[in-house]
């Protein structure tokens, strides 16, 4: 029977799940084996025919010591000669040039958090297309231009399945990593000798208008959620015990992002003044595999006042978890953050601890107003999944998501006559075109109020 030899790493510590024995002579500590390349090989020469392994690849430093060692174990088992100019040249041929730039370029540098998370996420999806699979000096302008149009037009998977065009936004995200990461490769890394990326255009379909189909309207994309709704989605998680409930909750009356509702700690909140601190985001960093808190979306700490309603409801909220604390005993839960720096990154790590593990010295304790009911955090992941759940559950709400409470808010306040710029503050909006853009008119009632205002120009009633 074939051997069969499979590398598993994780990206955060270098730590084996599985070895190598075939590199073994080198003598190299398994934190040192950190990128691999998912490609599996059928080798010859120092393995036999029948043995099918997952080529390993090593940093620079690294690689360079044992080059002696594993340029002929490769050239042996692509039968044919490699000629590396430099350590990284073959792990390039198989797309993994994001990673790198992300590695070298992008964490070190200012990009905040959740743009670096944005940016792997979105190499994961590139690496998963046949793009992915070229050598990085045959990839071409006219491969990248194909690519893109897939990504803006649609169209077919390599699964057969299809793939409907993405918004132009994520569109912009898929670009700056193309290009970022092939500018990267030519200079400094000097893999390749000019950008591809340079000569890619973003295209965009055409919008076929029918000038005859009185069914047609020119709705805007913006959608929000009638008080009905909201209600329905309330009295659904009330009936169920869910403890989405009470974010849910907080964000139809605030307006606040998904991770900065699960950021709320019960110090930001003032139920005399009602009015609450946004300070900080939960997020979880799929580079890392870590549950986080940092800075919120626009790196500012804004004040947003909130309604008697929700102050009656975050009251019965504390009392509630002061109840579940005193049933759950020892087996309650607490939440801590751990302050961690990883290449030049400050991140502040999650854990959900019972009352009789051991505390490590650099935990600090955090108290969430979101939280589960044996007092666990309530993660954004969660949320995300519990609104997914809604779609199927409630009719009329099958397209719904969480961001969808903060569009209602600012609906609701620009319907009823809030002033846009004291909107734009609430909501934490860099300027206020933003805010007017794309949410002042995402009713009908809206518009048609302001179409009525021409009547008092006029005279009319």
């Amino acid at each position: 029977m074939a051997a069969s030899y499979h590398v598993w790493t994780v990206f955060t510590s270098g730590r084996f799940r599985r070895s190598f024995p075939s590199f073994a002579a080198m003598n190299l500590s398994s934190t040192s084996l950190r990128m691999i390349a998912f490609r599996p090989i059928r080798s010859t020469g120092i393995f036999s025919h029948s043995t099918s392994f997952r080529m390993v690849f090593l940093p620079m430093p690294v690689y360079s010591d044992a080059s002696s060692i594993v340029i002929p174990i490769l050239t042996s088992a692509i039968k044919s000669p490699i000629s590396f100019d430099n350590p990284f040249l073959f792990l390039f041929h198989y797309c993994s040039y994001p990673y790198i730039w992300l590695e070298e370029e992008v964490k070190p540098g200012t990009l905040s958090t959740g743009t670096l998370i944005a940016y792997t996420t979105t190499a994961r999806q590139i690496k998963k297309h046949p793009i992915g699979q070229r050598k990085l000096k045959s990839i071409t302008a006219d491969h990248l231009q194909e690519y893109i149009d897939f990504l803006s037009f649609g169209g077919t998977k390599p699964d057969g399945t299809q793939a409907l065009p993405i918004s132009k936004n994520y569109m912009l995200q898929f670009s700056a990593v193309l290009r970022g990461s092939f500018r990267f490769a030519v200079f400094p890394k000097r893999y390749i000798t000019f950008n591809p990326m340079q000569y890619v255009r973003m295209r965009v379909k055409k919008e076929e208008v029918e000038l005859f189909d009185d069914s047609a309207v020119n709705e805007t994309d913006i959608k929000t959620i009638t008080h009905e709704q909201y209600t329905q989605i309330t009295d659904y998680l009330r009936k169920k015990k869910n403890p989405a409930l009470l974010p849910i909750q907080i964000a139809y009356y605030t307006g606040l992002r998904i991770g900065e509702v699960c950021g709320l700690t019960w110090q930001d909140i003032n139920l005399e003044e009602q009015y609450l601190t946004v300070r900080r985001s939960m997020r979880y960093n799929a580079t890392r595999h870590k549950m986080e808190i940092g800075a919120t979306k626009r790196k500012k700490i804004r004040t947003v006042d909130f309604c008697d309603t929700l102050a009656q409801i975050l009251k019965k909220a504390g009392k509630q978890q002061h109840r579940e604390r005193f049933q759950c005993g020892e087996m309650y839960f607490r939440n801590y953050y751990q302050r961690t720096e990883e290449k030049g990154r400050i991140h502040y790590d999650l854990y959900s601890l019972q009352s009789t593990e051991e505390i490590p010295e650099d935990y600090e304790e955090i108290s969430f107003v979101c939280l589960r009911q044996d007092g666990s955090y309530e993660a954004t992941t969660t949320l995300s999944t519990i609104c997914r759940l809604i779609q199927k559950r409630i009719e009329g709400l099958e397209n719904f998501h969480f961001h969808q409470l903060r569009h209602t808010y600012t609906s609701n306040l620009l319907s009823n006559g809030a002033a846009p710029k004291d909107v734009q503050e609430l909501l934490g909006h860099s300027d206020v075109s933003t805010t007017m853009n794309v949410y002042a008119h995402a009713t009908r009632e809206a518009k048609r109020t302001s179409a009525r205002l021409l009547d008092k120009v006029v005279g009319g009633n």
